[in-house]
Protein backbone atom coordinates (compact mmCIF):
# COMPACT_ATOMS: atom_id res chain seq x y z
CA UNK A 1 0.00 0.00 0.00
CA UNK A 2 1.11 3.40 -0.88
CA UNK A 3 1.94 5.67 2.31
CA UNK A 4 3.34 9.50 2.27
CA UNK A 5 5.65 10.41 4.93
CA UNK A 6 7.88 12.78 5.27
CA UNK A 7 11.72 12.75 6.10
CA UNK A 8 14.71 15.24 6.85
CA UNK A 9 16.57 16.38 3.84
CA UNK A 10 19.84 18.10 4.23
CA UNK A 11 20.29 21.69 3.62
CA UNK A 12 22.98 24.27 3.07
CA UNK A 13 24.88 25.24 6.30
CA UNK A 14 24.05 22.42 8.40
CA UNK A 15 19.88 22.55 8.47
CA UNK A 16 17.19 19.93 7.54
CA UNK A 17 14.33 20.34 5.49
CA UNK A 18 10.50 18.54 5.68
CA UNK A 19 9.98 17.03 2.72
CA UNK A 20 7.28 14.35 1.76
CA UNK A 21 8.13 10.91 0.45
CA UNK A 22 6.01 8.35 -1.21
CA UNK A 23 6.87 4.71 0.15
CA UNK A 24 5.92 1.10 -0.85
CA UNK A 25 7.05 -0.31 2.52
CA UNK A 26 6.46 -3.89 4.46
CA UNK A 27 9.78 -3.66 6.03
CA UNK A 28 11.27 -6.62 3.39
CA UNK A 29 14.70 -7.20 2.90
CA UNK A 30 14.98 -5.31 -0.65
CA UNK A 31 14.38 -1.93 -0.71
CA UNK A 32 15.01 0.71 -3.11
CA UNK A 33 15.40 4.40 -4.10
CA UNK A 34 13.54 5.92 -6.93
CA UNK A 35 14.87 9.09 -8.55
CA UNK A 36 12.76 10.16 -11.43
CA UNK A 37 13.47 12.72 -14.06
CA UNK A 38 14.12 16.04 -13.21
CA UNK A 39 12.46 19.45 -14.17
CA UNK A 40 9.80 19.21 -16.89
CA UNK A 41 10.22 15.31 -17.73
CA UNK A 42 9.46 14.34 -13.71
CA UNK A 43 6.55 16.17 -14.43
CA UNK A 44 5.58 13.78 -17.75
CA UNK A 45 6.56 10.76 -15.82
CA UNK A 46 5.64 11.26 -12.37
CA UNK A 47 2.23 8.76 -13.12
CA UNK A 48 4.63 5.51 -14.94
CA UNK A 49 6.99 6.20 -11.60
CA UNK A 50 4.79 5.48 -9.53
CA UNK A 51 2.75 2.35 -11.28
CA UNK A 52 6.03 1.14 -11.54
CA UNK A 53 6.68 1.34 -7.42
CA UNK A 54 3.42 -0.43 -7.28
CA UNK A 55 4.47 -3.42 -9.33
CA UNK A 56 7.68 -3.34 -7.91
CA UNK A 57 5.63 -4.13 -4.57
CA UNK A 58 3.81 -6.78 -5.78
CA UNK A 59 6.77 -8.30 -6.83
CA UNK A 60 8.68 -8.56 -3.17
CA UNK A 61 10.68 -5.36 -3.47
CA UNK A 62 9.81 -2.03 -1.41
CA UNK A 63 10.48 1.59 -2.69
CA UNK A 64 10.69 4.99 -1.86
CA UNK A 65 10.06 8.28 -4.04
CA UNK A 66 11.63 11.80 -1.71
CA UNK A 67 10.86 14.73 -2.48
CA UNK A 68 14.18 16.97 -2.64
CA UNK A 69 14.87 19.97 -1.55
CA UNK A 70 13.44 22.73 -3.85
CA UNK A 71 11.11 19.87 -5.66
CA UNK A 72 7.36 19.23 -5.82
CA UNK A 73 6.00 20.09 -2.47
CA UNK A 74 8.99 21.41 -0.76
CA UNK A 75 8.92 24.80 0.43
CA UNK A 76 12.69 25.00 -0.20
CA UNK A 77 13.60 27.46 -2.92
CA UNK A 78 14.40 25.93 -6.20
CA UNK A 79 17.13 28.26 -6.59
CA UNK A 80 18.65 27.59 -3.47
CA UNK A 81 19.50 24.08 -5.22
CA UNK A 82 22.08 22.31 -6.46
CA UNK A 83 23.25 19.21 -8.24
CA UNK A 84 25.98 19.18 -5.44
CA UNK A 85 23.22 19.42 -2.68
CA UNK A 86 20.58 17.10 -3.97
CA UNK A 87 23.65 14.38 -4.12
CA UNK A 88 24.38 15.01 -0.40
CA UNK A 89 20.34 15.13 0.07
CA UNK A 90 20.48 11.27 -2.26
CA UNK A 91 22.67 9.83 0.08
CA UNK A 92 20.89 10.44 3.36
CA UNK A 93 17.77 9.00 1.57
CA UNK A 94 19.74 6.13 1.07
CA UNK A 95 20.56 5.68 4.45
CA UNK A 96 17.17 7.17 5.98
CA UNK A 97 14.88 4.51 4.28
CA UNK A 98 17.90 1.57 4.10
CA UNK A 99 17.97 1.24 0.45
CA UNK A 100 20.39 -1.57 -0.85
CA UNK A 101 19.39 0.06 -4.47
CA UNK A 102 18.34 2.43 -6.40
CA UNK A 103 16.76 3.38 -9.37
CA UNK A 104 17.05 6.43 -11.26
CA UNK A 105 14.99 7.69 -14.35
CA UNK A 106 17.25 9.73 -16.90
CA UNK A 107 18.41 13.18 -14.98
CA UNK A 108 17.92 11.25 -12.04
CA UNK A 109 21.29 9.49 -12.35
CA UNK A 110 22.96 12.45 -11.98
CA UNK A 111 22.15 12.31 -8.36
CA UNK A 112 23.29 8.60 -7.72
CA UNK A 113 26.55 8.54 -5.11
CA UNK A 114 29.52 6.95 -6.89
CA UNK A 115 29.55 3.11 -6.35
CA UNK A 116 25.77 2.31 -5.31
CA UNK A 117 23.91 -0.58 -6.60
CA UNK A 118 21.79 0.80 -9.44
CA UNK A 119 19.25 0.76 -12.26
CA UNK A 120 20.07 3.68 -15.09
CA UNK A 121 16.78 4.13 -17.18
CA UNK A 122 17.52 5.94 -20.13
CA UNK A 123 20.13 7.85 -18.26
CA UNK A 124 20.81 11.29 -19.59
CA UNK A 125 23.56 13.79 -19.36
CA UNK A 126 23.04 17.76 -17.91
CA UNK A 127 23.99 19.59 -20.68
CA UNK A 128 21.56 17.88 -23.25
CA UNK A 129 18.57 18.54 -20.25
CA UNK A 130 19.78 21.98 -19.59
CA UNK A 131 19.68 22.59 -24.07
CA UNK A 132 16.37 21.80 -24.02
CA UNK A 133 15.08 23.81 -21.23
CA UNK A 134 16.87 26.71 -23.51
CA UNK A 135 15.57 25.94 -26.31
CA UNK A 136 11.82 26.25 -24.96
CA UNK A 137 12.61 29.59 -23.19
CA UNK A 138 13.77 30.78 -26.93
CA UNK A 139 10.50 29.36 -28.48
CA UNK A 140 8.43 30.87 -25.98
CA UNK A 141 10.07 34.44 -26.60
CA UNK A 142 9.63 34.34 -30.34
CA UNK A 143 6.03 33.53 -29.91
CA UNK A 144 5.80 36.06 -27.52
CA UNK A 145 7.77 38.62 -29.97
CA UNK A 146 11.02 38.43 -28.23
CA UNK A 147 14.55 37.72 -29.39
CA UNK A 148 16.53 35.31 -26.81
CA UNK A 149 19.25 33.73 -28.22
CA UNK A 150 20.49 30.65 -26.14
CA UNK A 151 24.17 31.28 -25.57
CA UNK A 152 23.43 34.85 -24.44
CA UNK A 153 21.00 33.38 -22.33
CA UNK A 154 23.85 30.67 -20.78
CA UNK A 155 26.31 33.47 -19.99
CA UNK A 156 23.43 35.23 -18.25
CA UNK A 157 22.65 31.99 -16.39
CA UNK A 158 25.98 31.01 -15.25
CA UNK A 159 26.56 34.07 -13.33
CA UNK A 160 22.70 35.23 -11.70
CA UNK A 161 20.49 32.25 -12.79
CA UNK A 162 17.67 31.73 -15.39
CA UNK A 163 14.24 30.82 -15.05
CA UNK A 164 13.77 28.06 -17.60
CA UNK A 165 10.16 26.24 -18.62
CA UNK A 166 9.32 27.65 -15.19
CA UNK A 167 12.07 26.37 -12.97
CA UNK A 168 14.45 29.00 -11.18
CA UNK A 169 17.84 27.52 -11.82
CA UNK A 170 20.50 29.25 -9.82
CA UNK A 171 23.60 29.86 -11.22
CA UNK A 172 25.13 27.09 -9.32
CA UNK A 173 22.51 24.51 -10.94
CA UNK A 174 23.32 26.05 -14.67
CA UNK A 175 26.82 25.52 -14.31
CA UNK A 176 26.74 22.38 -12.58
CA UNK A 177 24.07 20.72 -15.35
CA UNK A 178 26.60 21.83 -17.96
CA UNK A 179 29.36 19.72 -16.83
CA UNK A 180 27.30 16.63 -15.14
CA UNK A 181 27.15 13.23 -16.28
CA UNK A 182 26.17 9.99 -14.68
CA UNK A 183 28.54 8.01 -12.81
CA UNK A 184 28.68 4.74 -14.53
CA UNK A 185 30.34 1.80 -12.52
CA UNK A 186 30.05 -2.14 -12.84
CA UNK A 187 27.19 -2.28 -10.18
CA UNK A 188 25.22 -0.11 -12.88
CA UNK A 189 23.10 -1.66 -14.79
CA UNK A 190 21.94 0.22 -17.80
CA UNK A 191 18.03 0.26 -18.95
CA UNK A 192 17.70 1.28 -22.89
CA UNK A 193 14.39 2.16 -23.87
CA UNK A 194 13.89 -1.19 -26.67
CA UNK A 195 13.91 -3.10 -23.34
CA UNK A 196 10.51 -2.03 -22.74
CA UNK A 197 9.28 -1.02 -25.98
CA UNK A 198 7.06 1.25 -27.00
CA UNK A 199 7.96 4.94 -26.91
CA UNK A 200 10.01 7.50 -23.98
CA UNK A 201 6.92 9.08 -22.14
CA UNK A 202 9.16 12.51 -21.41
CA UNK A 203 9.06 12.72 -25.16
CA UNK A 204 5.22 13.52 -25.33
CA UNK A 205 3.60 16.26 -24.98
CA UNK A 206 1.56 15.80 -21.97
CA UNK A 207 2.12 13.28 -18.70
CA UNK A 208 0.98 9.46 -19.50
CA UNK A 209 1.47 6.11 -18.35
CA UNK A 210 2.12 2.36 -20.35
CA UNK A 211 1.49 -0.15 -18.29
CA UNK A 212 3.24 -2.59 -20.67
CA UNK A 213 6.28 -0.60 -20.20
CA UNK A 214 6.18 -0.28 -16.24
CA UNK A 215 5.57 -4.16 -16.12
CA UNK A 216 9.00 -4.48 -18.54
CA UNK A 217 10.68 -2.29 -15.65
CA UNK A 218 9.72 -4.16 -12.99
CA UNK A 219 10.90 -7.29 -14.28
CA UNK A 220 14.49 -5.74 -15.32
CA UNK A 221 14.69 -4.70 -11.81
CA UNK A 222 13.23 -7.76 -9.52
CA UNK A 223 14.92 -9.75 -12.15
CA UNK A 224 18.49 -7.75 -10.60
CA UNK A 225 17.51 -7.22 -6.90
CA UNK A 226 15.91 -10.83 -6.52
CA UNK A 227 17.66 -12.81 -8.70
CA UNK A 228 14.94 -14.17 -10.55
Amino acid sequence: MAIYDTWRAPLPGGKRAEEIALRFDRGREHRLLVLPPLFDEHNKTRHQTVETMRKLDAAGIDSFLPDLPGCNESLAPLENQSLTLWREAVSDALMHFRCSHLLAIRGGALLVPQGTPAFFYAPAQGKPLLRAMLRARTIAAREAGRDEKTEALLVQGREDGLELAGWPLGATMIRELEAAEPVIGPETRIVEQVELGGSPLWLRAEPGDDPQQAEALTRIVASGMLGS
